[in-house]
């Protein structure tokens, strides 16, 4: 079970990183936008949140991130192609 945690995650993390280059965002900014692919992964896979619910949960990580100076574009990016997460509830 744990390989299979282990690989999924390494998954959701090579997507983020191939945003990124898409994006142009420089190798030493990586981490923070990793971190966000996190956090929304586990949003995102929560069972119990869906739809309306989901997208406001979904808004929490994107301001958060954006006031630490993280671009909203490419957050924007990573939640629509890696996390497959609607739009976040303004």
């Amino acid at each position: 079970m744990r390989q299979r945690y282990e690989a999924k995650m390494v998954a959701m993390e090579l997507r983020v990183k191939q945003v990124l280059n898409a994006q142009g965002v420089h190798t030493t900014n990586y981490v923070p936008y990793v971190s966000y692919g996190r956090r929304l992964r586990k949003l995102v896979r929560q069972k119990q949140i869906s739809g309306e619910s989901s997208d406001m949960a979904s808004a929490v990580p994107l301001q958060k991130w954006a006031a630490r100076g993280q671009d909203p574009n490419v957050l924007a990016a990573i939640r629509q192609e890696v996390c497959s997460a609607g739009e976040p509830a303004p």
